[in-house]
């Protein structure tokens, strides 16, 4: 009895342990946009809730390819760890299992933060050392058959310790610099390099998502009216000098009791999907209709 009791709690490890690391046997069948699921409104959602968002680890910067056929990810298996971007592709209209990117092939011990580019030829993202040093933005290149070797972004931004690119459609590149007290910075396009950069001129916040044409910016900040000064999303609109506006927090329907982070708008422009901390302090992704967005917007 006491073998078969064993041989069982090794079966369901076993199944657990598969189901969590997206095995071909246990991988449902995902069809459609968004892996089938049904959108969400105005009111966040958590997405895609068993298949990506898993209870007990954290799920965070998500990146899905133009034509919305492709969806990378950062995870991070438990606090302290390096995280890892897995990667699904639609295929015969079926989305497959995640695998594991290792873009970098073991130079670096973490990689998160990916991005794809606006004419898919590159995936952008961070990576660094397994001492949490060595924070910088590198990319890949698509070949026919995957991906070339992990280059680091030839730049002077990355001689600080950076992460997170976000890329209007110009080319135009925000990203966070870690050695300037996680202050959001931006790095115009000149001719596909980056020779030069600056602080952007907003208030405050990090983890930025800049909109396609420039006309917002989202950022994570903590909140200084909450007691618990946990992070909430806010929004910054472009005003018709060219200026930023006051950030606008995004409101109790998106920003919760607990810490948001990591915001994301998808190709087609119709939701923002986020991380957001749980009771048990793990980071789970949310999706809400970008009408949260468009509703705060100023009337010129």
């Amino acid at each position: 009895m006491k073998y078969i009791c064993m041989s069982i709690i090794l079966l369901f490890s076993i199944i657990a342990f598969t189901s969590k690391s997206y095995g071909h046997n246990k991988f449902p069948v995902l069809e459609g946009p968004y892996f089938g699921q049904k959108p969400p409104g105005l009111i966040p959602e958590i997405f895609a809730p068993g298949i990506i968002s898993m209870s007990g680890r954290h799920e965070m910067g998500v990146s899905f390819s133009p034509d919305l056929d492709e969806m990378y990810f950062a995870l991070q298996e438990k606090t302290g760890v390096p995280s890892e971007i897995y990667f699904s592709k639609l295929e015969d209209k079926k989305w497959t299992p995640f695998k594991k990117a290792n873009f970098t092939k073991g130079k670096k011990a973490g990689e998160m933060k990916p991005n794809a580019s606006y004419d898919d030829k590159k995936i952008y993202f961070t990576a660094y050392n397994a001492d949490f040093t060595g924070t910088s933005i590198w990319y890949v290149n698509r070949l026919n058959n995957g991906w070339s070797d992990a280059i680091k972004l030839d730049s002077p931004l990355n001689e600080h310790e950076v992460m997170n690119s976000a890329f209007a459609k110009n080319g135009d590149l925000y990203y966070t610099n870690l050695s300037k007290r996680m202050r959001t910075y931006y790095a115009p396009n000149i001719n596909g390099k980056y020779p030069k950069f600056q602080e952007a001129e907003i208030e405050f916040g990090g983890h930025p998502f800049i909109s396609p044409s420039q006309d917002y910016l989202i950022v994570d900040a903590r909140n200084k009216e909450d007691k618990n000064q946990k992070k909430d999303l806010y929004v910054y609109f472009k005003n018709k000098n060219g200026a930023w506006t006051k950030p606008i927090n995004l409101g109790i329907t998106v920003n919760s009791t607990f810490d948001e982070t990591g915001a994301t708008v998808t190709p087609d422009g119709k939701y923002l999907i986020f991380s957001r901390r749980t009771e048990g302090r793990e980071l789970n992704l949310y999706w809400v209709s970008t009408e949260v967005i468009e509703n705060l917007r100023p009337k010129y």
